[in-house]
């Protein structure tokens, strides 16, 4: 008899299973519900399109051949009997059957199933203060609520928008809007910098100062209190500092599983939400599956269960599911949590553990940043590349990377590199920096930029280099009447020359050639010594020389670039 299979959920991991579930076991017989107008979408391209990247909503939901993937789609080519409109409202396990009510006509009745497959999502976190429920208060998590905002855009009812975290889809909506519309645009984060579960608050600043430049306002470190409306829709946001005037927000501040349903079948839930699977994405229930934004998952390095709602992590899921839904025995280890994001100018990227993530678990964990060049330094085009590496001091151990730059594609191949090696080992500073990757000049240094970032968080863990971070530095720099550094730049003299002239007797021009005939005259022994250059690397090489001399110094991680990047450049 031809197994039934029945599938609750059709944007992502639904349809993934039920491809792959019915290409290896034609005979089975594939249901899959979904609530929503919409399936099988790339929902992660719906910034995209309220930007006018994308230009048609279609676009989200065709195969790379043009064709709509919609219910006939799926009945034709996939063999799979898709139904929208219709939600999933209990599951009964003892009798394996769904109740499920038609959304249009409010009828109920009872589907069967011999494997059940969850893959409910998740839904937009909405915060319980005064006033969400106005209108023109949304969040942008599907198409029904894309497709709303992009008209509100078209019709130019939108001046104002404030939206409300500082996460991927925040941001991405906020230059999504300031980019194609105009809109004048305010991002509130509660936390002290952007994007602060994937990024690093040095990387943050430099992230926000990009946002900057296009016009956005970036809020960090701001609770919004309330909303205010006039006629029934949002007029004023109110954090905890100010009031800003808004014809449009948007919540952004996360999401949460919808596995209420699996919880009251008895299924095994996370206490925080989520359902618990093994590595065969079965549940408690060994017929019942579950995958995507619904489930928890073992993070790869510190071994704890983390949430990762990604599109990406749900397709392989899916797969995963569909195979063994045939019988197969496919396995979902876990994730390291690799992420990208493009942003106005810059491109973010990252994979395992932020320095707070580390600690948290328990590692003796410090960072260390630098600056590279993405391409060999004498060939056109190249661009310095930030990179942020996380280390257990002890061990030597990797635990995370983050990089930025505005190449992308440059950026996520670093990214990528690490994440592949977090995934199937425990990595040390010695394996970053031999990591064979590579080499031509249009596409790396001979030394590339991941292996660098190796070297200096390996000459730092080994005390070779005093590095600061820019903030660090800048804290430094803004309280230097107080605190008596001596500021020495490293840079040829066109650089640090007219900041000497502006700050004399608290900022040194001393290009790194004329260091070893100048140093012992010019930098006195009883001053702290704050070090800089273009990137950090010249800087280094003058520390090691006043170490020699019985001078210790810090250096500015990343150097006049870092400080650019960020925005604190012009304070000199």
């Amino acid at each position: 008899m031809a197994p039934n299979i029945l599938i609750i959920g059709g944007v992502a991991l639904g349809p993934k299973a039920a491809a792959r579930a019915k290409r290896l076991m034609p005979e089975s017989n594939i249901t899959m519900i979904d609530q929503g107008t919409y399936i099988s979408y790339g929902g992660c391209g719906i910034p995209y399109f309220v930007g006018g990247d994308v230009p048609q909503m279609n676009g989200l939901r065709t195969t790379n051949a043009g064709v709509v993937r919609d219910e006939a789609f799926f009945k034709e080519l996939k063999g799979v009997n898709a139904i929208c409109h219709t939600r999933a409202l209990s599951i009964n396990r003892k009798e394996k059957t769904v109740t499920v009510e038609n959304t249009q006509t409010g009828e109920k009745s009872d589907l069967p199933y011999d494997k059940l497959v969850i893959a409910t999502g998740s839904s937009p976190r909405i915060p319980p203060i005064p006033g969400a429920d106005l209108k023109n208060v949304t969040s942008v998590t599907c198409l029904e609520a894309a497709k709303a905002i992009q008209e509100q855009c078209a019709a130019r009812r939108i001046n104002h928008a404030v939206i409300i975290g500082a996460g991927f889809i925040g941001l991405e909506m906020a230059v999504a809007l300031a980019d194609m519309w105009g809109i004048k645009v305010t991002v509130i984060e509660m936390l002290d910098h952007v994007l602060p579960a994937q990024l690093c608050y040095n990387f943050g600043q430099i992230a926000k100062h990009d946002l900057e430049e296009m016009g956005i306002t970036v809020l960090t470190g701001e609770g919004v209190k309330e909303l205010k409306g006039k006629d029934g829709a949002v007029c004023q946001v109110v954090t905890n500092k100010r009031t800003i005037d808004a014809d449009e927000v948007i919540f952004s501040i996360g999401v949460t599983p919808n596995s209420k349903i699996a919880a009251d079948a008895g299924i095994a839930c996370h206490p925080r939400g989520g359902i618990l699977v093994n590595t065969h994405m079965q549940t408690s229930d060994p017929d019942i599956y579950a995958g995507g934004d619904v489930v928890v998952v073992r993070n790869l390095i510190s071994g704890d269960l983390s949430y990762l709602p990604l599109g990406s992590m749900a397709n392989r899921q899916g797969r995963v599911i569909g195979t063994n839904l045939a019988g197969g025995q496919a396995t979902f280890e876990g994730v390291v949590g690799a992420w990208c994001v493009k942003l106005n100018k810059m491109y973010a990227s990252g994979a395992g553990l932020t320095l707070h993530q580390a600690r948290t678990a328990g590692f003796d964990a410090i960072e260390v940043s630098m600056e590279g060049s993405d391409k060999a330094h004498f060939y056109p085009g190249h661009t310095n590349t930030s990179i942020n590496v996380v280390v257990d001091k002890q061990s030597r151990r990797v635990l995370g990377v983050q990089g930025m730059s505005t190449d992308g594609s440059a950026v996520k191949a670093r990214t990528d590199a690490v994440a592949a090696m977090l995934q199937v080992s425990r990595p040390t500073l010695n394996d970053l920096s031999n990591l064979e990757v590579c080499y031509a000049p249009p596409f790396a240094s001979a030394m590339d930029v991941i292996n660098a970032a190796g070297n200096v968080a390996d000459n730092v863990v080994s005390g070779y280099h005093n590095a600061i971070t820019p903030d660090e530095f800048m804290d430094l720099w803004e309280k230097r009447d107080e605190n008596n550094y001596l500021f020495v730049d490293i840079r040829p003299a066109k650089a640090g020359k007219p900041i000497e002239e502006r700050h004399p007797g608290q900022y040194l021009s001393l290009p790194l050639e004329e260091f070893n005939a100048r140093a012992a005259k010019e930098i006195p022994t009883d001053r702290p010594v704050a070090l800089v250059c273009n990137t950090g690397t010249r800087a280094y090489e003058a520390q090691l020389k006043l170490r020699e001399m019985g001078i210790e110094t810090v250096n500015s991680s990343g150097g006049h670039t870092a400080l650019r990047k960020r925005g604190d450049e012009e304070k000199f």
